[in-house]
């Protein structure tokens, strides 16, 4: 039994945000429902190529985008701009423990699907609403996707090659960052609320905005320009804060060198074959060596051409000097570390004989993460679920799908 198996979590989000708070969710054990419009479902349904492929190598209808946020999660098709859907996920929420949902502000009250009118019903129901901008302020009401905000929110501002460097400007990180930071930030909250439901017996709304996530995970950047009133500037991949911590060529590639103290300094500069380098009154502290970082750092990219990326990789670990290469996804997953992590699953699906997925990677040791089911077909679990929990039959399921209800 998961951690959260005496939960139910009413899903109304897609894409990403919200369904990643959904899947986690889901992993602890929580009976995580998601509602999803009847002939489209969520919109990362149609996000492809690539698509799950069969046994016969013939792509299926379940987007790759799709399966990363929705695994272990049941799928019911409800029309709820229709009033019978309403009804019906009223009811649904009535025997709920948690909504998310991340349509635009006021976009359910419409539906009497809103946190006053489910408070109504359900008082103890926690109410997770996950939008660009939150329920309040001048943005409010404007719709927001992850790119734009890692671009207002200023993440853009810091990612990207130094001013006069060639290919020089913004550039937005490689995966939806800011969804999935979200989706984590809004778990969080959803356990707070929890937490207090068991002290005070009810539920409370929970205001989630992609901007407030982006902003506050900026950190010590963040903290950088607060200090100083002076804006941090791109560095490529150097550190603001730390030197070396970048990257650097090999004889065969590129490694990343990730100093963090003087001693592991010493130690590299050691294992460069340049000890010098940590007397030298330029680089001797941290706060020397960020203040040398133009001197210092061609000296060390001279140094480094010299080995392989595994010989240096093998050398500094050997010294005490954190270090890896720079891998891509297919490096990635056949990594030792990786693999003896277990960080790459397979889950039995119905079109495909089994899915891939991405491991979760809470790891707790009385209530461990299950994998129970792949991430849903479209309407999988309509009858089911409206059968065992409403109480519906049979006809009525036929004649709710009749009048596209369900």
């Amino acid at each position: 039994m998961g951690a959260l198996s005496h939960l139910r979590v009413l899903d109304l989000s897609r894409v990403l945000a919200g369904p990643w708070s959904g899947q986690i969710l889901a992993d602890l054990g929580a009976d995580v429902i998601k509602v999803e419009r009847p002939g489209s479902g969520d919109d990362t349904r149609s996000w492809g190529p690539p698509f799950l492929k069969d046994a016969k190598g013939e792509s299926t209808s379940e987007a790759a985008y799709y399966l990363s946020a929705n695994r272990n999660k049941r799928s019911v098709t409800i029309d709820f701009t229709q009033a019978e859907g309403q009804r019906l996920v009223r009811e649904l929420a009535a025997k709920s423990d948690i909504v998310i949902e991340n349509f635009k502000v006021g976009g359910l009250a419409a539906y009497g699907l809103d946190y006053q009118s489910l408070k109504a019903i359900n008082p103890r129901l926690i109410y997770c609403s996950i939008t660009g901008f939150g329920q309040t302020g001048p943005y409010a009401k404007r719709a927001g996707y992850d790119f734009m905000i890692q671009g207002l929110g200023g993440l853009m501002s810091l990612t990207g090659r130094p001013e006069g460097e060639e290919g020089a400007g913004p550039v937005k990180v490689g995966v939806a960052l800011t969804d999935i930071l979200t989706g984590l930030y809004s778990t969080v909250a959803i356990l707070a609320a929890l937490a207090h439901r068991e002290q005070a017996g009810v539920g409370q709304h929970v205001d989630m905005a992609l901007l407030d996530v982006q902003v506050a995970c900026l950190a010590n950047q963040a903290m950088n320009y607060l200090t100083t009133g002076n804006p941090p500037r791109r560095l490529g991949n150097a550190h603001p804060n730390i030197v070396p911590y970048q990257d650097f060529p090999t004889a065969d590639g590129d490694f990343i060198l990730t100093v963090g103290n003087d001693s592991q300094f010493r130690k590299f500069a050691e294992v460069a074959g340049q000890p010098q380098w940590a007397d030298d009154p330029r680089f001797v502290t941290n706060k020397l060596r960020v203040a040398n970082r133009a001197e210092l750092i061609p000296l060390i990219r001279q140094a480094t051409v010299f080995k392989t990326t595994a010989e240096w990789v093998s050398q500094l670990e050997a010294a005490g000097v954190p270090c890896g290469p720079i891998n891509d996804l297919a490096q990635m997953f056949q990594d030792p570390q990786v693999l003896a992590r277990g960080l790459a699953v397979n889950i039995p699906h119905p079109l495909a004989g089994s899915v891939p997925q991405v491991a979760s990677p809470i790891r707790l040791s009385e209530t461990p993460v299950e994998y129970r089911r792949a991430p849903p077909l479209l309407g999988e679990h309509t009858e089911v679920v409206l059968e065992d929990l409403l109480g519906l039959d049979a006809g009525e399921v036929r004649r709710l799908r009749s009048t596209g209800v369900l």
